[in-house]
């Protein structure tokens, strides 16, 4: 069968294309229709709601508030257990060179409830800034934030720090700081209709891509096969490689989820602590 998978074309989903490549899904009966989603964990909500994703490996803090906010999708289990690392950019010609001269700045973010949206309200609120909805300024993705800060149309993005590394290194934007998701950032997403469809298939593919996981993050050359296709500095992809800690389970623990939501609404981004089963899959819910 076919399963439509979408991801960030980064770093992070290299596993996924290492399974693929290598006839791991097909093993298992499974044809994986993979998906690049440039537009992030925004657009991923969308695809969802759409019915043009089965699967997506989201953002932890955009994906939970938008099943809060009605997307019909399941969380089925965490896929990175370790922070992101948000680095905080601006045009260089701008004089803005620390996190409390961002007062009053407008914001490039890729879609309302992604990432760069989410986490530039966790940054202000740690950094006692305020952000009105004007601040705001909609590119779709890391290329449109390229473009606005260019252009002059914002002043500002977060966007994942190694990912962005080179266009630091080249001088296309000014590194100011860095801002780290206080829970793990990236989990498996699946639709209603899939999980009530296909319970085998999801977890057959759960173990496949967690076992792809395992492997790659005991494979002494992944800083290099990541360095050379993803572009990124050899040094920095081994020290990406040294942070990265992989769930590798499919699983959810009651306990971390639950730290999740308790954050989440501290940045609030959930405005209440939703019932854990409206927002995971239940069968894969531990609860110690």
């Amino acid at each position: 069968m076919q399963i439509r998978v979408g991801g960030v074309p980064e770093h992070f989903n290299l596993a996924w294309h290492l399974a693929i490549e290598n006839g791991w899904f097909a093993k298992e009966g499974l044809q994986i229709a993979w998906q690049d989603v440039p537009g992030g964990t925004g657009a991923m909500c969308k695809a969802l709601r759409n019915n043009e994703l089965d699967i997506a490996i989201a953002l932890t803090e955009g994906i939970i508030a938008d099943i809060a906010g009605g997307n019909p999708s399941k969380v089925v289990q965490f896929y990175v257990n370790s922070p992101l690392r948000w680095g905080i950019y601006a045009a260089p010609n701008l004089a803005i060179h620390s996190i409390n001269q961002m007062q009053g700045k407008r914001y490039a973010i890729s879609r309302y409830q992604s990432g760069s949206h989410l986490m530039a309200y966790v940054n202000a609120q740690a950094n006692n800034l305020t952000i009105q909805e004007q601040d705001f300024v909609l590119v779709g993705n890391l290329d449109g934030a390229r473009k606005a800060l260019a252009n002059g149309e914002a002043d500002l993005f977060l966007w994942e720090k190694f990912t962005t590394k080179p266009y630091v290194d080249s001088g296309e934007f000014s590194f100011i700081g860095e801002c780290k998701t206080p829970w793990p950032c990236f989990v498996v997403t699946a639709t209603d209709s899939f999980i009530q469809q296909y319970p085998k298939a999801l977890q057959q593919l759960l173990g496949v891509i967690n076992l792809s996981c395992l492997m790659l993050k005991n494979n002494g050359n992944a800083p290099a096969l990541i360095s050379n296709r993803y572009g990124i500095k050899l040094s920095d992809a081994q020290l990406w490689f040294a942070e990265l800690e992989y769930a590798a389970e499919p699983a959810i623990h009651e306990p971390i989820m639950n730290a999740v939501f308790q954050s989440l609404k501290q940045f609030r981004i959930l405005k209440t602590i939703p019932p854990i089963i409206q927002i995971c899959y239940e069968p894969n819910i531990v609860a110690v």
